[in-house]
């Protein structure tokens, strides 16, 4: 029996089956993935910024950005004194110097020396003059890689960054460039430019008290003064040329 022309027109007409249309992204998953990259991005380009400078030398900071900055907007000389001078070609005084006044628990410690911010958080607690209990690795990290000031995010940082240079460059890397970018004096970094500015030598010739004066001045290089050196200066000079032939030049080649 033939099929009447409307059910064959029916049997054509099928239903279309429409997709669901794709849920719409929400604002915290969109947000969370960004942060998510955002992070990731930032421990991979660390670990190379960190591992690229292992070799290569620290030829400014941002630090001396800074203090540069300063000085033209003061109207002053913006002249930066620095001259990139590796270790070995450096006095053994010079090392010794700032393991001695700075950090000597240096060789033993992961970037941290525990006892000594624990002293100066009761020491502070006392609302006596603020202490800080720095060590030399984290000097470094704050430094090199971030900038002055203070606050959570940057205290973290500076955690981070000390561990990582602590594992990827070592001991003699961190006092390599700690030596060559430390603040040593008005537009002043390092020793090498120390001790030519103001002793007109080379670092390579430093002596055991030229070294300790440089070091005496770390703590506030803008309010003291190596080639003018205070009462204050020369007793600490005095100070740390005895820890350094306490510790003797050994101290610092098992770095």
């Amino acid at each position: 029996m033939p099929v009447p022309p409307c059910c064959m027109a029916i049997n054509r007409i099928r239903p279309t089956v429409t997709a669901p249309l794709p849920k719409s992204k929400s604002w915290k998953s969109i947000l969370t993935r960004i942060v998510l990259k955002s992070i990731l991005y930032f421990l991979v380009g660390s670990v190379i910024w960190v591992t690229v400078l292992k070799f290569v030398p620290v030829w400014f900071t941002p630090f001396m950005i800074v203090r540069k900055v300063e000085a033209i907007s003061e109207g002053r000389s913006s002249k930066i004194y620095s001259d990139w001078t590796p270790i070995e070609n450096m006095s053994k005084e010079a090392p010794l110097s700032v393991v001695a006044s700075e950090d000597q628990l240096f060789p033993e410690h992961w970037g941290f020396d525990f006892k000594a911010m624990g002293n100066a958080f009761q020491h502070n607690l006392k609302g006596k003059k603020i202490r800080g209990a720095s060590t030399i690795s984290q000097q470094v990290a704050k430094n090199v890689f971030l900038w002055q000031g203070r606050s959570y995010v940057r205290k973290a940082l500076e955690v981070y960054f000390t561990l990582l240079i602590e594992v990827i460059w070592g001991k003699q890397r961190i006092l390599e460039v700690y030596l060559n970018v430390a603040e040593t004096g008005n537009m002043t970094f390092g020793y090498e430019a120390a001790a030519q500015r103001f002793f007109n030598k080379s670092s390579a010739e430093l002596t055991r008290v030229e070294a300790a004066r440089i070091a005496a001045v770390l703590p506030s290089p803008l309010r003291f003064s190596v080639k003018n050196p205070s009462n204050y200066t020369l007793r600490r000079t005095q100070q740390i040329a005895r820890q350094m032939r306490m510790l003797g030049q050994d101290y610092t080649a098992k770095l």
